[in-house]
């Protein structure tokens, strides 16, 4: 029987950048009447990086791009697509995409944010491997960057001490693949339910309830979150739709090489591997250093994981998101 080569994508270069400032358990605490080891316990986090007063999302968003095209070998100005998520831009409009085209020098081509909360990077990931599959684009660098230490009140133990900033990327290009066995970006999977928007929420700011003097003295520009009703159904949707993507593939949870989910919480992110059945060796973590960084959080992850070499050539490799929204997505790799 004839091989069948199609189009597909590939990741060959990722990075990671978190601000320098360094924010421990005993600061976000303070004021809260929570001790350092109270925080740990809840949320798995030892420390979160907040960005400077002088950093805008796009700073943060160049710095990971810059670094996941110099793993990739190639020059920044030779990518011609970026997609770029966020929920903290650095202004309404432009887009913080074409903020960063412009510092990496990257001339033409389609630059463009989306907002899928904590899911975003995936999302730009399958529009990427989209670009790419369909001839629209050669090179597309996907961007999560986010700093959420500015959408915080302090004063709200269930915000305050879970978030930081940071910023991750990839880059993708395109390459012949065998359709029986691909590799690079196998695939990815997309799914939202609007009817729990309420569930994580900036309330202010937009054009449902514009900025006002009272906006901001009712503190509504700063994230709300119900805990336990989001950790619940995320568990369960993020199980679901892992278990589904593995069944359409023909694969099951011991043919991963990792693991690697959205870095909510530690307590999330062991209940989704419990239910999975997930060793905890395969399940990977950076929540401990890095905090919740919203849709940065996964590709950080993800660089960290290569950069460590937890990942090879041919291991097969499944991400998986949850978010604002909400919005929730899957995708299998293999190296």
């Amino acid at each position: 029987m004839a091989r069948r080569v199609v189009l597909g994508s590939k990741i060959v270069g990722t990075g990671s950048y978190l601000p320098p400032r360094v924010v421990s358990n005993e600061e976000v605490g303070l004021g809260l009447g929570v001790d350092p080891e109270s925080v740990y316990r809840l949320t798995g986090i030892r420390v979160r990086h907040w960005a400077g007063e002088e950093q805008a999302t796009s700073h943060l968003a160049e710095e990971a791009a810059r670094r996941a095209c110099e793993a990739a070998g190639l020059s920044p100005e030779s990518v011609d697509t970026i997609v770029l998520s966020t929920t903290s831009p650095d202004m309404a409009f432009p887009s913080t995409a074409c903020h960063v085209q412009r510092s990496l020098g990257a001339r033409g081509g389609a630059a463009f944010d989306i907002a899928a909360s904590c899911s975003g990077f995936l999302y730009g990931l399958s529009m990427a491997d989209r670009l790419i599959r369909s001839g629209q684009s050669r090179r597309c660098l996907v961007v999560a960057a986010e700093i959420k230490s500015r959408f915080l009140n302090r004063q709200d133990a269930s915000t305050a001490i879970l978030f930081g900033d940071g910023a991750g990327a990839a880059v993708l290009v395109g390459e012949e693949v065998e359709a029986e066995r691909p590799r690079g970006i196998v695939g990815v999977r997309l799914y939202a339910d609007g009817a729990r928007h309420g569930l994580i929420t900036v309330p202010a700011g937009g054009s449902r309830l514009p900025t006002s003097s009272r906006t901001v003295q009712d503190r509504l520009h700063t994230i709300r979150l119900q805990g336990g009703p989001l950790f619940r159904v995320a568990v369960k949707r993020v199980a679901e739709a892992v278990t589904d993507l593995l069944k359409e593939f023909g694969l099951g949870v011991g043919d991963l090489r990792q693991a690697i989910f959205h870095q909510a919480n530690g307590r999330l992110l062991a209940a989704i591997g419990r239910r999975l059945g997930l060793p905890p060796e395969r399940l990977y973590s950076v929540i401990e250093q890095a905090g919740n960084t919203s849709s940065a959080s996964l590709p950080i992850a993800l660089d960290l994981a290569y950069r460590e070499g937890r990942i090879g050539a041919g291991d097969l490799v499944l991400l998986g998101t949850f978010g604002g929204g909400l919005t929730w997505a899957t995708a299998l790799l293999r190296g």
